[in-house]
């Protein structure tokens, strides 16, 4: 019979091999599971998860680029779009124009995107849902940039993590992941547009959600009160 306490080693041994957000993420997963099979199907009788403590959240990254090191990426890259490192770089600056997430970018197929009316629509996010993204002319610019092909970018999750961080690496900039790119998008979005339409943009059911990745700081606010 499964204990708290088989759990407890489970999820220490788990720390050791994963980050905590992974960790909590499965045992929302296992506690789903337990308490299924207490109820409806009356299975146990007790969930050994309930007094099992998750691992605490990590706090948010506020990551954000500079102009000199956008600069030294888009050296280290290349400027040749046929290779698949400079597609890698175009993605990381095509994911700050919109704010789309990795595997949203190289999943994309010239079928969904209307560079006329100016929108992308993703069939299925990370929230289960489909969404519309709407394009500025910049990223619009960018994928009239990219060599005709399908998915867009030509590159898959395997071959888009390992040339960025190839690339970033060479380029001497560190600690900047792929990800952080949502950091800065949505930072800059949220000059642009009301919170309802940046939520809605970006995917984010719970305006909270923002939060997270909103990074500007109190002096950059500060100048736009006078």
């Amino acid at each position: 019979e499964l204990e708290d306490t088989d759990f407890i080693d489970w999820r220490d041994l788990r720390l050791t091999e994963i980050k905590p957000a992974s960790v909590r993420r499965e045992m929302n997963l296992m506690s789903a599971v337990l308490n299924h099979a207490r109820k409806p199907w009356k299975l146990i009788t007790a969930s050994p998860m309930v007094d099992v403590e998750k691992p605490p959240k990590s706090a948010p990254r506020d990551r954000l680029v500079t102009a000199a090191e956008l600069d030294a990426l888009a050296i280290s890259a290349g400027a040749d779009l046929n290779n698949a490192t400079a597609r890698a770089f175009h993605a990381f600056r095509f994911a700050i124009e919109t704010a789309m997430r990795a595997g949203e970018i190289i999943g994309l197929d010239w079928g969904r995107i209307d560079l006329q009316r100016q929108v992308a629509h993703l069939p299925m996010t990370k929230n289960g849902t489909a969404r519309d993204v709407p394009l500025s002319r910049a990223a619009v610019a960018l994928l009239e940039e990219l060599p005709r092909a399908d998915p867009v970018f030509g590159l898959n999750s395997g071959a888009l993590d390992a040339l960025w961080r190839k690339l970033r690496d060479r380029a001497a900039v560190e600690d900047l992941t792929f990800h952080d790119s949502r950091h800065i998008a949505i930072t800059r979005l949220s000059k642009k547009l009301e919170v309802l339409d940046l939520a809605r943009m970006v995917g984010h059911r719970n305006i909270n959600e923002l939060l997270t990745y909103y990074n500007e700081t109190a002096e950059e606010i500060a100048k736009r009160l006078d």
